[in-house]
């Protein structure tokens, strides 16, 4: 969990720093939550920090998956994948709790489609089947994979658009204790409910991909499986307020700005 603390009243950190919540405060950190760490003195009532993006450091690489819930599949008239669809969105479009989702003028079709992301903690890499994927995730985080739609379609690859800069809001935290036979995750823009799925709906789970993931690339510790969207994926405008919530995780909201 990485926060930054600037408000009235309490110390300024030139940078962010690391912290653990602890009910309704937040404790810091000392150390390196993928290597050795541990907690310092000084806690921070949490109403009082500005949490940004929990990765530190940037991860080398967002891995996203494409048609992970037959009904999101569906909604498209696409088939349901044999085998996952992987895609990668740059570490320059993350952004943390709060900051703005930008729009660009080169689409007229953005839109939301909220996900549970998992954050790499040790390397990994040829994981066998025989061999749990647990010990390599560090945790859990809400993940919005923010898609210009239309130029998704135009280009018959989704490099463009979904890597635009701000299109991958993250947070609030990484939650590294999560059920997920039991959690799920949902979508709200403006405060009605557009997306809702039990984590359970995966086509493809959370264990199942790290494996599969593996076999193709190095997962570097801080790197991030965003593990796709349930149906009812829509458009977001300027004005709009985007939340994504992920149960046992938290709620990620991001406004959404024209862009400049």
């Amino acid at each position: 969990m990485e926060f930054g603390v600037d408000a009235v009243g309490a110390p300024t950190h030139p940078e962010p720093c690391l912290g653990v919540v602890e009910g309704d405060s937040v404790r810091e950190l000392l150390g390196n939550p993928l290597t050795e760490w541990r907690r310092a003195e000084r806690t921070w009532p949490l109403n009082r920090v500005k949490l940004v993006a929990p990765i530190l450091p940037q991860p080398s690489k967002i891995v996203g998956v494409g048609r992970n819930y037959a009904e999101h599949a569906a909604e498209f008239s696409n088939p349901v994948p044999k085998e996952p669809m992987i895609f990668l969105k740059p570490p320059s479009s993350i952004i943390g709790p709060d900051d703005p989702i930008v729009l660009t003028a080169l689409s007229q079709n953005v839109q939301h489609e909220a996900e549970i992301a998992v954050v790499i903690g040790k390397t990994c890499s040829k994981l066998p089947d025989s061999e749990s994927s647990q010990p390599y995730i560090l945790g859990y985080t809400c993940a919005n994979d923010v898609t210009a739609r239309d130029l998704q379609r135009a280009d018959g690859q989704w490099t463009r658009g979904k890597g635009f800069d701000t299109f991958c809001p993250m947070g609030p935290v990484i939650e590294t204790q999560v059920d997920l036979a039991k959690s799920s995750v949902a979508c709200f823009v403006n405060g009605e409910r557009k997306q809702y799925a039990p984590l359970t709906d995966m086509i493809f789970s959370v264990d199942f991909l790290v494996h599969w993931i593996s076999r193709m690339m190095t997962l570097l510790p801080g790197d991030v499986i965003s593990t796709g969207t349930p149906a009812g994926v829509g458009p977001l405008k300027a004005g709009d307020v985007v939340e994504v919530v992920v149960d046992g995780v938290g709620t990620l909201r991001n406004p959404v700005v024209a862009p400049a």
